[in-house]
């Protein structure tokens, strides 16, 4: 635990295991508003139209060429994905109120605008706590033992632009960057990764540019290439999409002759299915 707000929630945790706290009316009515705010907006019905936020400016901009430009060609989401952003929202109210049942003071949710050079960018940051802006995440429990380790591993792997994003809310409201609160979804283990170490500058110029870009219709241009596919440290020949091709919802018109198969090189009885974009076995697929 490197937070003084960490320990705090512990501990307050302790005690109402222990029988010796519990969290007061008003905190709880707080929670169930945020929880039902989260409800009404996750079932409001209706597409969003596209529109530059603090929460996508850090993705790709491959993605959002997509999301501005082609829409119709986004492959549909689960219908799981709906009670995924619920129970994140869920996770990040019932953090709050332990917060707050822990007297941990905090300044709430707020919207803040991004001025920019020739536009601006509207969101809505979590929380202020000493001073400095604060994001909630709910991280599956992959991500939170292997992405929100530190804010260089982080930094690294930001293929959701969360570095952006605080970024934009730590400029917008003129404080600064703090870090963020990560829960567990699986077992509700939380910590503190910290964002001190952010060169603000790059990442404001990275935002400027991305909106510039997609603001002024730039030319769509792939942001990753496909990854050699090997076995036991060889290469297979074959050419597959890496992590983030292969969870983007446009990838199939990205890579036109993308074909789903099973894994040309596992020796299991139910091989694991491969995002293929070249095969060196002109037999087992079409060739670009």
């Amino acid at each position: 635990m490197n937070h003084p707000a960490e320990l705090a929630v512990h501990s307050f945790l302790q005690k109402v295991m222990l029988g010796k706290a519990s969290v007061d009316g008003a905190i709880l009515d707080l929670v169930a508003k945020d929880v039902r705010e989260s409800l009404d907006r996750q079932f409001s019905g209706g597409k969003r139209e596209f529109k530059l936020r603090m929460s996508n400016i850090g993705r790709k901009k491959c993605q959002l060429w997509f999301d501005k430009n082609s829409p119709e060609d986004r492959l549909p989401d689960s219908p799981f994905f709906i009670i995924n952003m619920i129970l994140g929202d869920i996770i990040e109210a019932v953090f709050k109120g332990l917060l707050r049942a822990s007297d941990v003071k905090f300044d709430d949710s707020d919207k803040v605008t991004l001025k920019l050079s020739d536009s601006e960018v509207d969101g809505s940051y979590d929380m202020v706590m000493n001073g400095k802006v604060d994001d909630v995440k709910s991280a599956s429990p992959w991500s939170y033992e292997n992405k929100f380790t530190d804010f260089a591993t982080l930094s690294g792997k930001d293929s959701f632009g969360y570095v952006a994003q605080l970024v934009g809310y730590a400029k917008a409201k003129g404080v600064p960057v703090g870090g963020w609160w990560v829960i567990n979804k699986a077992n509700g283990n939380f910590k503190y990764v910290s964002a001190e170490d952010v060169d603000m500058d790059a990442e404001l110029k990275k935002i400027q540019e991305t909106v510039t870009y997609i603001n002024d219709g730039g030319a769509f241009e792939r942001c990753y290439e496909p990854v050699e596919e090997t076995y036991y440290g060889k290469p297979s020949g074959n050419m597959k999409l890496g992590v983030e091709c292969s969870l983007c919802n446009y990838r199939e018109k990205c890579w036109e002759n993308l074909q789903v198969l099973p894994s040309k090189v596992s020796k299991s009885a139910n091989p694991p299915l491969v995002n293929y974009v070249y095969l060196a076995n002109a037999q087992d697929t079409v060739q670009e």
